[in-house]
This record gives structure tokens, sequence and C-alpha cells, in this order.
């Protein structure tokens, strides 16, 4: 399948065997480093690959959700199957690594189904672009906080930066734009499927939203009797 000449499937075959191939050199060579930390290195290389494509398709950075409900260009579809690769090899990885948490599973669902629907459909590009953009950006943040720990470092003032600086990005680009994005995408003239995707993401969103919250809180806690016995 060739669309707007962006051969979809090919990208999205293609895009699965660079992911896999990318994991397992990183196995191989990074031997001590847990299956987890290597996946979430190949993750982290997919959130600034994807983030470039994704800004590099924007129409205008003036108004970057418009035009809505329009038909794809070929740097969007570009994107969309490159993402959509991605988040094929990341369902397998964690299915293979035992990941069965039903908030992960139902994000990659999602997202499959939902990239999966624009490229079908051809259209809602722009809407899509800007889901990928502010949800992959808060990706390399969330890697980090967990590949830190993996690395020996942990309760510093390091791994308290990350965690707020993590907080501080998933609350701006899910809970700020991705609002907008979704309402921008449910008042649009698009297809059911792509209006109910988007409206089950920002659930899954703010779900992880609220548990975000009360880690921050739980580690201020944490760091506040510290400060004090410190000061004693």
């Amino acid at each position: 399948m060739e669309e707007h000449g962006v051969p979809v499937v090919s990208w999205v075959a293609s895009g699965v065997a660079f992911w896999s191939t990318a994991f397992l050199l990183l196995r191989a060579l990074l031997p001590k480093r847990s299956y987890d930390f290597c996946n979430r290195a190949v993750s982290t290389m997919h959130a600034v690959a994807g983030v470039g494509l994704g800004c590099l398709s924007v129409h205008d950075w003036a108004s970057p959700v418009s035009p809505v409900a329009s038909p794809s260009s070929p740097s969007q579809m570009r994107a969309l199957a490159v993402t959509l690769s991605y988040m094929i090899y990341d369902a397998a990885c964690c299915h293979l690594s035992g990941d069965a948490r039903l908030d992960n599973a139902l994000h990659h669902l999602i997202s499959i189904v939902g990239l999966g629907a624009g490229l079908a459909y051809q259209r809602s590009g722009t809407e899509l672009v800007a889901c990928l953009i502010v949800t992959e950006i808060t990706a390399p943040l969330l890697h980090l906080r967990e590949m830190l720990k993996e690395l020996g470092i942990k309760d510093t003032d390091l791994n308290l930066l990350v965690d707020i600086l993590f907080a501080a990005t998933f609350s701006v680009a899910r809970m700020v734009c991705g609002t907008y994005v979704t309402y921008r995408t449910v008042t649009a003239d698009n297809p059911i499927l792509i209006k109910t995707m988007a409206t089950s993401l920002l659930l899954v969103s703010a779900y992880w939203f609220l548990r975000i919250v009360r880690m921050v809180r739980h580690k201020l806690g944490k760091k506040r009797p510290s400060a004090k016995i410190a000061a004693e």
C-alpha cells in the first residue's frame, strides 16, 4: 500500500525490523544491563525521532493543530508510520518481558488502532501528529528516571530533579496540550474511530497524571524530613 507517495506498509515493516534490531544490538553491546534498560534506550531513540519527524511535518507553527480533518501530507504519513512501527515493536517487547499491566496494554492498543486508522483513512494527520508530539515529548524523562535507578543513582537531588521535570512536562504536554488536541479532534469532522481513540488516550493520560502527582508528593514528603534533620 502506497499512500500519497509514502509506502506505508514498507515503512511500518522496516520500522519494526529497525527497532527490533536496535534492541538486539543494545542487548549485545550492554550485556550487564537489563532487558528493561535496553528497551527504554530504544524507546528514547524513538521519542527523539518521532518528535523530530512530527515537528518537520507541521504545516504552520503559528497554528500547529490546523487544518483539522484534512488529508494527511506525505511527511505526516511517514511520521505516523514510523511511530506505528515502534508501537508494534514495544507492545511485543513488553509482552515478551511479561509486562502485563492493563494501563500499558491499553496505551499500546489505543495507539496502534488510532495510528492505523489515521494511515488507513489517509486523513487527520494534523491531529495525530500533534498527539504524537505531545505524548512522545515526555518519554525521554520518563525513561531516564528508570535508567538512572539501574545505573545506581537513587534518592539523590538528580533523581528528584528528573522526577519534577518529568511531572511538569507531562502535566503541560499531556494534560494541557493533549486536552486541547483531543478537543480539536473530537469537534472536527473526523472518523468516529479516531475520535474514540483520542478520547481514550486522554483518559489513560489522566490516570497516569494522578499517579505522577502521588509520586511527586511522596518524593517531596521524603525530602522534607531529610532536610529538617540536616538542618538540626
